[in-house]
């Protein structure tokens, strides 16, 4: 596929012999396609430097107008609330969903040796994106892209730059090759089988003589399941969810699952609430 712009036959060339600076063709070839995964229907996801930063699992998206960051990156970037200006348009998420705005910012992203300055919107929402990038962002580099070749071409100081995953994020020489872990040898704690830790066997000896008996030494730290965890700092990890605070919740109608399951259910619950990971609130009808 050719973006390039050819010269109409016939085109006044200008003097003859008079030189003119003809700009490199933006194109893409088979060559292109070397180190992707062929045939495929995956979104073009890149890495790029943002405020400084090199941030992976960023999409590259042209059928949108909207360019956005996900908490992930906010909190990376150490962004704060006071950093951010309103944005009041409303956004609709992959899934049909109204999404909660924190606001927007504008930060520098670098790709290449081409710096544009970008509006983010912020978003309150789970992404498997660290952010998104789109039309305003491409236009600004004056770039094009292929999802079939997983990449982004542009011009810049009369030469075609590119944009492409990372080297070791793509099989190498065209073939797909499995990812493999090396087996880890498994050190039992005690004398409960369920309690090991799994270490590399190709850590030397002495290492790996220090790493078992410094994790022994602290297995009191260790939670070998939910129910040892309970009142987790939200500071630590915390579960949100992209419900709007200022509707009033909806009882649901009845369901009737099975006894089996029920009986399921309410072991698990109670479980829960013995541990303190869960507590039972009433809400106004």
């Amino acid at each position: 596929m050719s973006v390039a712009r050819l010269l109409a036959e016939g085109a006044n060339l200008g003097p003859k012999g008079a030189k003119m600076d003809v700009p490199p063709a933006l194109s893409f070839s088979d060559e292109d396609k070397i180190g992707t995964i062929q045939s495929h229907d995956d979104a073009l996801m890149t890495t790029l430097r943002i405020k400084g930063y090199d941030v992976k699992r960023v999409m590259v998206d042209q059928g949108s107008a909207a360019k956005i960051m996900y908490p992930n990156l906010y909190k990376g970037l150490n962004l704060r609330p006071d950093d951010l200006t309103a944005y009041d348009s409303p956004l609709v998420s992959f899934d049909g969903k109204t999404v909660i705005l924190k606001g927007q910012i504008r930060l520098p992203v670098q790709a290449g040796s081409k710096v544009v300055e970008v509006n983010f919107i912020v978003v309150d929402a789970y992404s498997f994106y660290i952010s998104i990038v789109a039309r305003p962002w491409f236009h600004a580099l004056e770039a094009f892209s292929s999802t079939l070749h997983q990449n982004v071409k542009y011009s810049s100081g009369g030469r075609i730059e590119e944009i492409q995953l990372k080297a070791s994020e793509l099989p190498i020489n065209g073939s797909v090759e499995e990812a493999k872990c090396e087996n880890l040898e498994k050190v039992v704690i005690g004398d409960d089988p369920e309690k090991f830790f799994q270490v590399g066997p190709q850590l030397p000896p002495k290492k790996k003589e220090e790493l078992v008996e410094f994790l022994s030494r602290n297995v009191d730290l260790f939670a070998w399941d939910a129910y040892e965890a309970p009142e987790v700092d939200p500071n630590f990890i915390c579960h949100h969810l992209n419900v709007n605070p200022s509707i009033i919740p909806k009882k649901q109608s009845p369901q009737r699952p099975s006894k089996e399951h029920v009986d399921v259910v309410r072991d698990e619950v109670m479980k829960l609430k013995q541990a303190g990971a869960i507590k039972e609130v009433f809400y106004p009808e």
